[in-house]
């Protein structure tokens, strides 16, 4: 670090955080450069335990399917369910699996029990229904919203009956087909069925807008929000399939922003309802444009930080995580002319950097951009500090 620096470097708690900013945050991003690594998930626990008790946070929405993070949510809102069914059929990506998840969940149910309901946190999963090897059908989402629908509004104004979705569904292993990821032939997107069910959803989603004044005095609000979830869902799970479908060579970036833009829709709605910490991948948060090499082709996109930051302006806010070292994937200490290689020099283990007064000081100075051996960490890109407001730096993981 510069001599001008240091002074930038504050320990990582609620209020070091907090003074980043010229307000709270709707929505402040707590990025990280891989998944799964313990020590960035107990960070991750401290922080949101400081802005709960300290700044009135009530939510956390992490990377992980926005349907199944429901099972969490009213798990720990409600006790629905136990620890282990929560840990298993509420993540996705294995992520059930981590230590650090664990102990979140049951730190939050262990704080909401006996509280009022207005006081209680509360849980969101806000990726897509997505794997890196294709998708879920829209089954799930679509029948619950035609269900909910159909609960509460007249039936001469719904667009199908449950018979004809269902019918138009057909088999859900045709929609799940992993060969579809890499033969757009195999995908089912494009077919009449699915160009009828894009028609439908829209249909019911654009009557699940109309009925609003109706639908919330009739229902219970919560269950009003997870029926705009599930038509969010099946929107984008349908647009996702026809982009598997496609044979032109934006088919990836297509894929990857339908991705980032379900993730953005649902991180909107999660920030209507109060001030959240987001937890995901550097990538999906950053302001700046995502890239990505699929073998030979470069690949750009606009992450869902990009687009909720966007719409939301200073409601939204962004910490990215950077490590020193992954010694057991053989990431060793940083190159000293790197931005971690600066910051590991420092003394704490764990800190954070203001990344405006980090920029200003390295003005002069071009730090090299960091090259990780291993594909599972990405290292920080020194052309994104300035649009970064802070940067957690743990020294090793």
């Amino acid at each position: 670090m510069t001599a001008g620096s240091t002074d930038a470097v504050h320990a990582v708690d609620a209020s070091s955080v907090m003074a980043l900013f010229p307000a709270r945050p709707r929505l402040l991003a707590l990025g990280e450069p891989t998944h799964g690594a313990g020590g960035l998930l107990d960070l991750r626990n401290d922080l949101f335990r400081h802005l709960v008790e300290q700044e009135g946070y009530r939510t956390i929405a992490i990377e992980s399917d926005c349907l199944m993070g429901l099972i969490v949510d009213d798990y720990v809102t409600s006790g629905t369910g136990t620890l282990d069914e929560a840990m298993e059929r509420g993540f996705s990506h294995e992520w059930g699996a981590f230590a650090g998840n664990r102990e979140l969940v049951r730190w939050m149910r262990a704080y909401n029990d006996g509280r009022p309901v207005a006081e209680r946190l509360r849980f969101a999963g806000f990726d897509g229904p997505l794997e890196i090897t294709g998708a879920a059908s829209p089954r799930q989402a679509l029948t619950a919203l035609h269900a909910y629908v159909t609960t509460w509004v007249d039936a001469d104004l719904l667009p199908c009956t449950a018979e004809t979705l269902d019918r138009l569904l057909g088999a859900d292993d045709r929609w799940t087909n992993p060969a579809a990821m890499m033969d757009p032939s195999q995908s089912v997107g494009r077919t009449p069925d699915a160009e009828q069910l894009r028609l439908l959803t829209d249909e019911l989603v654009a009557l699940l807008d109309a009925q609003t004044p109706h639908l919330i005095a009739a229902s219970a609000r919560e269950d009003w929000h997870r029926a705009r979830l599930y038509g969010r869902t099946a929107i984008g799970l349908l647009r996702y399939h026809f982009a598997m479908a496609d044979t032109s060579p934006s088919r990836m970036a297509r894929l990857l922003g339908v991705r980032d833009s379900m993730m953005a829709a649902n991180l909107l709605a999660i920030a209507e309802r109060g001030p959240a910490l987001v937890n995901a991948h550097n990538g999906h948060l950053q302001r700046d444009r995502s890239s990505m090499r699929m073998g030979d082709l470069p690949v750009q996109w606009w992450g869902a930080g990009a687009i909720v930051d966007a719409h939301l302006g200073q409601g939204y806010a962004f910490l990215a995580t950077a490590l020193g070292t992954i010694r057991h994937h053989g990431v060793d200490s940083p190159p000293p002319d790197t931005i971690e290689g600066l910051l590991y020099a420092l003394p704490e283990d764990r800190h954070v950097v203001d990344a405006g007064r980090l920029a200003s000081a390295l003005a002069t100075v071009t730090p090299a951009a960091r090259v990780s051996p291993w594909f599972g960490y990405s290292p920080l890109d020194p052309a994104h500090v300035a649009s970064t407001d802070g940067i957690v730096f743990v020294k090793d993981a």
